[in-house]
């Protein structure tokens, strides 16, 4: 079975290995029929520690690093 792939906007890079990443999806409402943009943080390792905040970045599944790590960034 394929890894999911996300791509959002780092929001922290304070900790070391770690960054925060914000992913929004839309999708439309079944009822009202209009657009609704939902956001998540994710917890992401950033092994070189090269990103930055605001950078457009893509996580990918992983096996838990730590306790609310479960991400990884490849690109």
């Amino acid at each position: 079975m394929p890894k999911r792939i996300l791509q959002g906007t780092v929001l922290s890079d304070k900790q070391d290995k770690t960054i925060t990443v914000l992913v929004e999806r839309k999708f439309r409402h079944p009822v009202l029929k209009k657009v609704i943009k939902r956001s998540k943080k994710y917890s992401a390792h950033d092994a070189d520690n090269k990103c930055n905040i605001g950078d457009k970045v893509k996580i990918m599944e992983s096996k838990p690093i730590s306790k609310l790590k479960r991400w990884v960034v490849i690109e």
